[in-house]
């Protein structure tokens, strides 16, 4: 079920409406029915995969405290955790690689044909299970003794499918609270998810259209090939920053608290700082339950170099099971080692020049922006041909503009380009001041209502009903 969707605009009303209805007794299992239902609506026979994950994490959790051999039983349920994980996103990738390795020496393959449809997801809800044997293995909070209550802290619908990943430490305090109607809540989290939508539907799905239409190309080049670079870094970022602020909004109109999952990261003068502002809650994660148990950067130079190198190519491959993801995992790991080996001259030649702090800044920013928009080329791409393709077409200029071709006109052009000017002043005042949601319901109603008039009228003419306009999933939905 689509959050941009008829079905959703059904669905959340009337689970919002029964949640707060029935009694606080009731509530978490009218939640965990509808986060099941919410995810059955894909494949029902993958719900029991996740509730297979489920029960092993709470069992795990609740054996930790009653025995001294707590490190084995952590170590059976990120065996069995991982395993599915395995199993269902790399196994085939494996095995095609071992069965090419093998050819290449006149060996049989070992197995062909296997094949599994990846459950949506699966990364995101196994990612937060796992944290969460961890964090009670590290003592940072006690069991979940309640099943209801962890099924529905794995399961939670707003951000099942593609985040935020929630810590445990955050979500399952406030699966046990009591939520009472709150109408300054309601309209933050409303007003929270029509940003997404605007997000969403006026932005990353109309310039999908032409990004889709010039990666259709066989000879993608020029203005066109550096257009669909840089557009898709920006559908990209509106795609999943829409995704994450339509379920932090819909977790606030039921009085839940979601992490935040981005922060004007295009406005990241380094790609430390990118990392630090891009899909938050998975470079946490990296950061809490591989980087520092690695070592960090606490053991010299060369180890943090090591352990930056491991953390980007695991996050490659968390993004997907092809040498697309490893690759582009890899560019961002030896991007951050040569900018921490270099930090010291870099330093001292900035001070030589002279260079005043502000343009370096937004230079530096303009510099971030062109490398990322680069290498998401290994993103989108499907297959390293593709990737090749596309990046010979950056540096032919023999093919012209043709704005038929791409299948989108000059109109459509120019409201995309409004609309990403919108979203850049709105980073700008989300990066001066904190969220522009809270300053904006901070002013009185005679401003509040023209915008959210005019905003609705925007998602209704150049959205969902625009011409040319598609119902596209969330590109995350594939992680």
């Amino acid at each position: 079920m689509l959050f941009n969707s008829l079905k959703f605009a059904a669905f959340f009303p009337a689970v919002t409406l029964g949640y707060f209805v029935l009694p606080h007794r009731l509530r978490a299992v009218w939640l965990l029915a509808a986060s099941y239902l919410f995810y059955m609506c894909w494949n029902p026979r993958y719900a029991l995969l996740m509730l297979a994950s489920t029960a092993v994490t709470w069992a795990a959790g609740l054996a930790m405290e009653r025995t001294a051999h707590r490190k084995a039983v952590l170590a059976v349920s990120l065996v069995l955790n991982l395993g599915i994980l395995f199993i269902f996103k790399y196994a085939s990738f494996v095995l095609d690689n071992l069965n090419a390795a093998l050819a290449v020496f006149g060996k049989d393959p070992v197995l062909g044909g296997f094949s599994v449809l990846l459950p949506v997801g699966i990364s995101f809800y196994i990612f937060q299970a796992v944290g969460y044997t961890i964090d009670v293995y590290r003592r940072r909070l006690p069991a979940e003794r309640s099943f209801l209550y962890y099924a529905l802290f794995v399961s939670f619908f707003p951000q099942l499918v593609a985040g935020p990943i929630e810590r445990s430490t955050n979500m399952l305090p406030q699966l046990h609270e009591k939520h009472r109607f709150d109408y300054e809540r309601i309209k933050s989290g409303l007003v929270q998810m029509l940003g997404g939508y605007l997000e969403k539907m006026v932005i990353a799905d109309r310039l999908a259209l032409l990004v889709d239409a010039v990666w259709q190309q066989e000879s993608p080049g020029g203005a066109a090939a550096w257009l669909a670079v840089f557009f898709f870094a920006l559908q990209l970022y509106c795609d999943f920053a829409s995704y994450s602020d339509i379920a932090i909004g819909a977790a606030r109109v039921m009085g839940f608290d979601l992490m935040r999952n981005f922060d004007s990261p295009y406005l990241a003068p380094t790609l430390g700082q990118f990392w630090d502002r891009w899909h938050i809650s998975l470079s946490k994660w990296f950061q809490d339950y591989l980087y520092i148990p690695l070592g960090g950067s606490r053991k010299g130079l060369a180890r943090t170099c090591v352990n930056l190198l491991i953390v980007f190519l695991v996050s490659g491959l968390w993004h997907g099971a092809a040498w697309t993801f490893v690759l582009w995992g890899a560019a961002h790991g030896v991007y951050s080692v040569i900018a921490r080996l270099t930090a010291a001259p870099r330093a001292r030649l900035r001070q030589r020049l002279g260079l005043p702090a502000g343009l370096h800044r937004v230079l530096s920013t303009i510099w971030v922006f062109f490398f990322v928009s680069l290498t998401l080329v290994l993103f989108r791409a499907d297959s390293l041909p593709a990737a090749g393709r596309m990046f010979a077409g950056l540096l032919r200029w023999d093919t012209p503009l043709d704005w038929a071709a791409l299948g989108l006109d000059k109109p459509d052009f120019i409201v995309a380009l409004a609309a990403i000017a919108v979203l850049f002043v709105f980073d700008l005042l989300r990066a001066k001041g904190g969220p522009v949601r809270d300053r904006f319901l901070a002013r009185p109603l005679w401003v509040q209502w023209p915008v959210l008039l005019a905003g609705l009228l925007a998602l209704a003419v150049f959205g969902m009903y625009g011409e040319g306009y598609v119902e596209q999933p969330f590109i995350y939905f594939q992680f």
